[in-house]
């Protein structure tokens, strides 16, 4: 059977999953992603470079919005779930409590200091830090903590009755000493080669120093220390490196008639702002014959401005003056993602990380095919 080579309008017809008034339609295209029956979709490296792009929206330390464009679903999902369970982070493990006499019980505290993300030096965190090797059989754990792998950790406050307080004072913040812990009162104790990778403004700390630990009053005291290491997030969701890691496919809107005047305004509004915008119907387009404009120069007409921002409510398809007049979709092959950190990683070198990640999956995988023909 001769192979032919799909057009260009059918490519981008089989990009576009559509959205109706009552039901979503074209959301599978093969049982093979990319290949098509009778067509010829030989791999082509030099293509999928050409097909693919990565195209930045924001691009902040904690939070990043990027589209990528030109792969398949399942790419797309691999850098998703890679970048929640296996880029690596830093997060306390072990507590030994020494004293603690507040209202939160042992395994309570120790759960929310657990939670706590933690940040340092990068060198540090990256190329000096290792991970934690399983201890033998009957030998004790602690014979596997070295400076290079493991990170203690030491929280000592006790609440006294401030003496400066004014008379009358309510707020327990003024009101007594260590009324309220905090993140920020957790000590790192650098042991060994830890004082060259993390001193200064390396030195390992909370991400956000305001995290509320417990409360206190007079008396109560809580001593403790920790040790935390490498983890990812696969292993407990403590050690992902994302509060966030999602995508979305990009909408599309096709207004395939003129929408005129005040048509145009309420069409507007059945979306988002800054999705459809006005403008006025020039002179060339009113005098082109078939273009709808004829005979409505200066008039306001509907017109796309920004898809992104459409969440796909449909609203428009309610609405009987908007029949045949628009069509909604999504486009299959362009996914919005939006990654928010935690805060010991930068938000796009998480997704950087994703990308390393994936393509040492893809040489193991290639090693293992290899041994398995041999």
């Amino acid at each position: 059977m001769p192979r032919k080579q799909p057009t260009e309008e059918d490519l981008e017809r089989r990009k576009i999953v559509s959205v109706n008034a009552e039901t979503v339609t074209d959301v599978t295209s093969t049982d093979f992603p990319g290949n098509w029956p009778g067509e010829n979709h030989a791999w082509d490296i030099e293509k999928v470079i050409r097909d693919t792009k990565i195209e930045f929206h924001q691009n902040e330390p904690a939070e990043a919005s990027f589209s990528l464009i030109g792969v398949d679903a399942s790419i797309a999902n691999a850098f998703r779930r890679i970048m929640i369970a296996d880029i690596p982070t830093i997060a306390i493990e072990k507590v030994f409590i020494d004293n603690n006499t507040s209202v939160i019980q042992d395994e309570v505290l120790a759960h929310r200091l657990g939670l706590i993300p933690f940040t340092g030096g990068r060198e540090g965190l990256d190329n000096f830090m290792r991970w934690l090797p399983k201890p033998k059989d009957n030998e004790p754990i602690e014979s596997t903590y070295f400076d290079y792998n493991t990170i203690s950790l030491e929280l000592k406050v006790t609440c006294t009755d401030n003496p400066d307080a004014a008379p009358g004072e309510k707020d327990p913040r003024k009101l007594y000493n260590h009324g309220h812990v905090y993140a920020k009162d957790i000590v790192f104790a650098p042991v060994g080669r830890q004082v060259k990778y993390f001193a200064g403004e390396d030195a390992i700390r909370p991400v956000n120093p305001d995290i509320l630990i417990a409360k206190l009053r007079p008396g109560q005291q809580i001593e403790l220390s920790m040790i935390m290491h490498k983890g990812v997030g696969s292993d407990h969701a403590k050690f992902s490196p994302v509060a966030t890691a999602s995508y979305r496919l990009l909408p599309t809107i096709t207004i395939l008639q003129p929408i005129l005047g005040r048509d145009a305004e309420k069409f507007a509004k059945c979306f988002p702002e800054g999705v459809i915008g006005l403008a006025k119907v020039t002179k060339e387009e009113a005098a082109r014959q078939g273009s709808g404009y004829e005979g409505h120069a200066g008039e306001l007409k509907a017109v796309v401005v920004n898809p992104m921002l459409d969440t796909v409510s449909r609203e428009c398809l309610r609405h009987g003056e908007f029949k045949d007049k628009v069509r909604l979709g999504r486009k299959r092959d362009h996914f919005i993602f939006n990654v928010e950190s935690t805060g010991q990683w930068e938000s796009d070198a998480i997704f950087l990380a994703s990308i390393a990640h994936l393509k040492e999956k893809a040489r193991k995988l290639e090693q293992q095919v290899v041994d398995m023909v041999r």
